[in-house]
This record gives structure tokens, C-alpha cells and sequence, in this order.
């Protein structure tokens, strides 16, 4: 199976998983750190084009997960981040891990955070290697380990 069609079937099993544990995702700490995460994935490379912000709106609205909050909370939160990341990358990537390890203590909100990103990085079809990254430095934010989720 191509590497592509293996991450296909996770992202998608994913997807399954963080429905599933729907009722348990409902705190604040896993709202900021998923819009964080969104953030944080968005602008992996430097730049978030109007696409990347498409994907994440697309997410918020159709997300069952996330459909726990409220949707103009959620863009208004993605936003914040966003500002944060392209007005000093490198200082606001610090502020937002801090924001996506404030999950860290719930693993299962942890985990759900990684999912999401993943989840947003393969949206388009390319999880690429700056997506990657990123999503694997969240990972250590959280006290996860990366190879969990195949990073």
C-alpha cells in the first residue's frame, strides 16, 4: 500500500476515533489547543493561504467534535493564532505549543489534538514534511510520543 493511501486510512480512522470519544471532548483546554493545532499546521510553512484558512473553516463547520463549541468562537480563537504565527513565526509557535500543551493533561484530549491535526494537515492531500514536523513538535508539547502516530 503507498504511503499516501496508508495515511488516507488513518487520517480517516482518525476521523472515526475522535467522534467516538465526542462526549469526552468538551473542555476549554481541548477547544484552545485544537484551534492551536489548526493554527500551528496552517502555518507550517511559513504562510497561510486562503485555502489553508478554507480547510479549517470547512473543518469547524463540519467537525462533529468541534461542533461541541461554538463555531464563531472557534474562528475567532484559529484567528488569534494565526496573527500570533505570521506576525513572528518563530516566537508565536512558542505561544501556541504552550496553548496546544495545555491539553496534555486529559490524554485523551492530548491524543485528540494530535488527530485533529493530522486530520487538517491531510485535508488537502499532501501532509507534507513542514505539516509533519510541526504536528510531531506538538506532539512533544503533550508528552506524547510521535511514532503513536506514525510521525
Amino acid at each position: 500500500m503507498a504511503l499516501w493511501d496508508r495515511f488516507k486510512e488513518s487520517a480517516s480512522t482518525m476521523q472515526t476515533q475522535l467522534v467516538a470519544k465526542k462526549n469526552d471532548l468538551k473542555s476549554g483546554a481541548f477547544r484552545d489547543a485544537s484551534m492551536a493545532m489548526c493554527a500551528l499546521v496552517a502555518a507550517a510553512d511559513g504562510t497561510v493561504d486562503p485555502s489553508e484558512r478554507q480547510r479549517v473553516a470547512q473543518l469547524i463547520a463540519t467537525n462533529e467534535v468541534l461542533r461541541n463549541f461554538d463555531a464563531m468562537d472557534l474562528q475567532r480563537r484559529f484567528d488569534d493564532n494565526i496573527n500570533k504565527l505570521t506576525t513572528d513565526f518563530a516566537f508565536g509557535k512558542v505561544s501556541v505549543l504552550q496553548e496546544i500543551g495545555k491539553a496534555k493533561k486529559k490524554p485523551a484530549e492530548a491524543r485528540a489534538v494530535v488527530q485533529i491535526g493530522i486530520v487538517i494537515g491531510g485535508a488537502d492531500g499532501d501532509f507534507d514534511k513542514s505539516e509533519q514536523a510541526v504536528v510531531r513538535e506538538a506532539c512533544f508539547a503533550l508528552d506524547l510520543p510521535p511514532h503513536e502516530f506514525d510521525l
